[in-house]
């Protein structure tokens, strides 16, 4: 049953549930899909999302594997821009370009079409998620291949504790998250 209706970020954040020890123990999970569920919620996400760069003159969407095409494509539909996937390694049909990042354990490889930007074009990145900041640094590492124009990493949520802004920002990449999470 949909919830009545939310404009702002704070009443988003009531939607999101914690699951701890998941995916392992001693983590807590933000799972955002509640969120996703609630018509008047998804709506209200994708509008708080998409404002700051309404006349940015954003020209593509690079969503982030896998939670982050979610967003990335209502992004891309209300930003009136196109649509790319930043993948794991090997998912992509076409020539791609790489960038490898480290994870906890080891080390994963993220992919983007290398006809999937073009010099210059503006560029927004979507995930769901600012963590470590791992996976974002790795899709900017391949716009910036491309010799794209990053206008700013977006995200649904941001575990400000694990520095991921700081990561990005380092890079010269502006961030903006809607939920932040201490």
């Amino acid at each position: 049953m949909p919830s009545p209706s939310l404009s702002k970020s704070a009443d988003l954040k009531t939607l999101v549930r914690d699951v701890p020890d998941f995916p392992k123990k001693g983590i807590l999970f933000k799972d955002l899909t509640p969120i996703w569920q609630d018509a008047d919620a998804f709506r209200s996400m994708v509008d708080q999302l998409a404002a700051p760069y309404k006349n940015s003159g954003a020209q593509m969407v690079a969503g982030i594997e896998s939670r982050g095409l979610i967003l990335g494509a209502a992004m891309a539909y209300e930003l009136r821009t196109g649509l790319v996937p930043v993948r794991k390694a090997g998912k992509l049909p076409w020539k791609t370009v790489k960038a490898s990042y480290a994870l906890e354990y080891g080390e994963a490889t993220t992919e983007l079409h290398e006809d999937a930007v073009t010099p210059g074009m503006k560029v927004l990145i979507v995930d769901d998620l600012l963590a470590t900041g791992g996976t974002a640094e790795a899709a900017i590492a391949l716009v910036q291949k491309l010799q794209g124009d990053i206008i700013g990493t977006v995200f649904l949520a941001e575990l400000k504790f694990l520095s991921g802004r700081q990561r990005l920002e380092k890079l010269g990449v502006p961030v903006f998250s809607l939920l932040q999470y201490d």
